[in-house]
């Protein structure tokens, strides 16, 4: 993570030294003055304009790959993911729906507080919806779960274009949007990602060892002394508030709570314990470097993060299904 936020911070349109940009982060700790040799303007660059929108990567990456490792111990699905499961899809709809009643005077890009609220709503709706969908009826295989979360994603996609073509006004900022990004106004957005992404972390982590209880069935835990359900919904709630966080302030970042997962399991087993943490750490460098390759790659122009995600999660998604094809059958 280190490493990747480093280089997020020194390449890109300019490239800045990385010795002299870890120079200058030690040199914002209180009591330190180290000499980074960056001239002002490389300085201006990095701390106004860099620094922000790193952090911003970081924390949104964790948030979508600590959600989704939740909802995959949560619902005992390999497949699961805030994407897949239309968390993503009910926070977009709801941030839209918020642009289109504020109208064109809201700068998509300086978020009121209440915004992710309003994603947090939608995200919970939409999980419950295909949680009803795909679980609550007789038919309990995790294929059915992951198809419902497809058909409410199809659904709340629709409500969404439909909101975008009400407001053509809005369009352009609202399209940018959706195939994520990760540019600031300073430190606006990571102030308001920030303190639901505090609640998240310590949520989840602390119930994460129930989560290796769950995985060995519903009456097995029930045994062991658990309530299932109970540390199901607060478990499913506090990945949804994180992943509507990300959402609200990043777009519609897909993939990364499907893909960060399954790399830390296949490095460290199954426990959660270990894979919680972990895909926080890995989930922050992977959307780091994803949006450095966004910035890189069509330099001067930006391909939105988005698209970079999906470019990576659609073949590891393959990859992921044709191995567990014996779960979801």
């Amino acid at each position: 993570m280190v490493v990747a936020a480093i280089a997020g911070l020194a390449f890109g349109p300019v490239s800045l030294p990385p010795g002299g940009v870890a120079a200058e982060l030690v040199d914002l700790i209180p009591g330190v003055n180290i000499h980074s040799g960056l001239s002002e303007r490389d300085a201006a660059i990095l701390l106004q304009l860099r620094l922000p929108r790193v952090v911003l990567g970081l924390l949104a990456g964790a948030m979508l790959a600590l959600a989704g490792g939740c909802y995959q111990g949560a619902f005992r699905n390999p497949l699961a993911d805030p994407y897949l499961l239309g968390a993503a899809a009910g926070a977009g709809l709801a941030v839209t729906a918020v642009v289109a009643l504020r109208g064109s005077d809201m700068d998509i890009g300086a978020l009121p507080p209440s915004v992710p609220l309003a994603a947090f709503g939608g995200a919970l709706i939409a999980v419950a919806l295909t949680y009803l969908l795909g679980v609550a009826g007789r038919d309990r295989t995790p294929a059915s779960l992951i198809l419902a979360g497809v058909a409410v994603s199809a659904f709340l996609a629709a409500g969404q274009t439909y909101l975008m073509q009400r407001n053509a006004d809005d369009i352009r900022a609202i399209y940018s949007w959706l195939l994520g990004r990760l540019a600031t106004n300073g430190w606006h957005e990571v102030r308001l990602l920030l303190p639901y992404a505090i609640v998240t972390t310590v949520v989840v982590l602390a119930l994460r060892r129930e989560l290796d209880v769950l995985s060995v069935g519903d009456d097995e835990a029930s045994g062991l002394g658990l309530h299932p359900q109970r540390s199901r919904y607060i478990l499913i709630a506090a990945a949804s508030l994180g992943t509507a966080a990300a959402v609200s302030v990043s777009g519609l970042i897909g993939f990364v709570g499907i893909v960060v997962p399954h790399i830390v399991r296949m490095l460290t087993g199954t426990s959660y314990r270990a894979i919680l943490p972990l895909s926080m750490l890995f989930g922050a460098a992977f959307l780091a470097l994803a949006d450095l390759a966004g910035r890189t790659f069509a330099a001067p122009a930006e391909i939105p993060i988005g698209v970079v995600t999906a470019f990576v999660g659609g073949p590891f998604f393959v990859l992921v299904l044709r191995t567990a094809k014996r779960v979801i059958t």
